[in-house]
């Protein structure tokens, strides 16, 4: 499959990469620095602004679905209006492409728990609120999408934080709701988060919905 990566040389989008290039992939690797990126078999690192529609739609064409793990920085104090401006550019730079799949990796801070939405919960970390209120809006708004066959991911609650440089090769579905395991925890590692992503777009099990997953 020939999959277009937006964001691939930041913290899920070099996981994903290397899960993709490990099942025999074909990767257009969409980035601000090149540099930061090795060349490699099956691998063409494109340079390319995620904000920039006619950019992107240039950068994406030919591939099977595009892939977007754009991150907006989580230090940047612009951080909310960045997100959403990105994200809503690399959807219609995708449309614009002519690709008809697209893979969104969200925040896990729009997910449901004895129904409200974990961002708006007093005890969710200020510092993650920012990125965590544009993935939860932006959501709602590719709910609108009609034309691509958009798939939302978000991750366990526990990730960036979690078990990185672990892969243990399985992880639970859940759709609306966090997946807990038996010590009431929700946390995947990055690299595992990686292999959900890989498993959907090769399997196609979501079709413009949410989901998530964890141990």
């Amino acid at each position: 499959m020939k999959v277009a990566l937006i964001g691939a040389s930041g913290f899920v989008g070099k996981a994903v990469l290397n899960e993709l290039l490990q099942k025999g992939h074909d990767v257009i690797a969409i980035v601000r620095n090149p540099e930061k990126l090795e060349a490699q078999a099956g691998l063409t690192i494109v340079k390319a602004d995620a904000t920039n529609v006619d950019e992107l739609a240039e950068a994406v064409k030919g591939a099977d679905i595009a892939i977007n793990t754009f991150n907006a920085g989580w230090a940047n104090p612009n951080l909310y209006d960045d997100f959403l401006k990105g994200s809503k550019a690399i959807q219609e730079g995708v449309k614009k492409s002519g690709v008809k799949r697209l893979l969104v990796v969200g925040g896990a801070g729009s997910l449901f728990i004895d129904g409200k939405q974990l961002v708006d919960s007093p005890q969710f970390p200020a510092e993650y609120k920012a990125g965590a209120t544009a993935a939860r809006d932006y959501l709602s708004e590719i709910k609108k999408e009609t034309e691509l066959d958009w798939v939302f991911l978000s991750p366990a609650i526990e990730m960036h934080h979690g078990t990185s440089g672990v892969r243990k090769g399985t992880y639970r579905l859940g759709n609306e709701n966090p997946v807990f395991n038996a010590e009431g925890r929700s946390i995947l590692s990055v690299e595992d988060l990686a292999l959900v992503i890989v498993d959907e777009i090769e399997q196609h099990k979501h079709s413009r919905e949410r989901f998530t997953a964890a141990y």
